[in-house]
């Protein structure tokens, strides 16, 4: 009965544990609270008697350093595990900002038929002038170059879509009439 049981620590562990714990539990704290928060320098200091614990034959006589090493290990994995989930969090919060941003499939596709359906009221000048300035994201300028006209006919064609659809379809925008230039010179009397 007076057997040791396997993997039971030696009476002159416990001993030596308890007056390593005695003796620099303080000290590791210290070390801990300087490099980390505080609930984070409990868990460091658990963490590294914990390590001694396990490694007791390996502890020199002057075990501060020892100690020390280890709580600093320590507190470097703690720092990179923070790292990695503060990169998880972000690209977490990343990817839930885009899913949050796209609409559901029927609302594209409720949306996509309005849009199609407006800009089929257009004039293909007034469709191309609107796609390439709303939808390509190009100047007025820029896209009176693409079109080949000038800058000003840009601007009538880009007001032109704009009032027609905001008439809506089926409205009748009055259209400007168009001046015609006579053949015959007028008489004066």
């Amino acid at each position: 009965m007076g057997e040791e049981q396997p993997g039971s620590p030696a009476p002159g562990d416990v001993v030596r544990f308890t007056a390593l714990w005695g003796d620099y539990v303080g000290r590791v704290s210290a070390y801990a609270c300087r490099h980390v928060d505080h609930h984070t320098a409990q868990e460091v200091v658990s963490e590294t008697f914990m390590v001694a614990w396990r490694r007791l034959p390996e502890v020199p006589e002057k075990a501060l350093p020892w100690l020390l090493g280890v709580a600093r290990n320590i507190v470097s994995n703690h720092r990179r595990g923070d790292r990695r989930r503060d990169a998880l969090t972000e690209k977490v919060a990343r990817m839930e900002h885009v899913a949050m941003s796209t609409p559901g499939a029927d609302i594209a596709v409720t949306d996509r038929a309005e849009v199609l359906e407006a800009l089929a009221t257009l004039t293909s000048t007034e469709r191309e002038a609107l796609l390439l300035t709303a939808w390509d994201g190009l100047s007025a300028t820029e896209a009176a170059h693409v079109m080949g006209c000038s800058v000003p006919a840009m601007h009538v064609r880009l007001f032109r879509a704009r009032r027609r659809l905001q008439t809506g379809p089926g409205t009748e925008s009055v259209a400007p009439i168009p001046l015609r230039a006579t053949t015959e010179p007028r008489s004066i009397r």
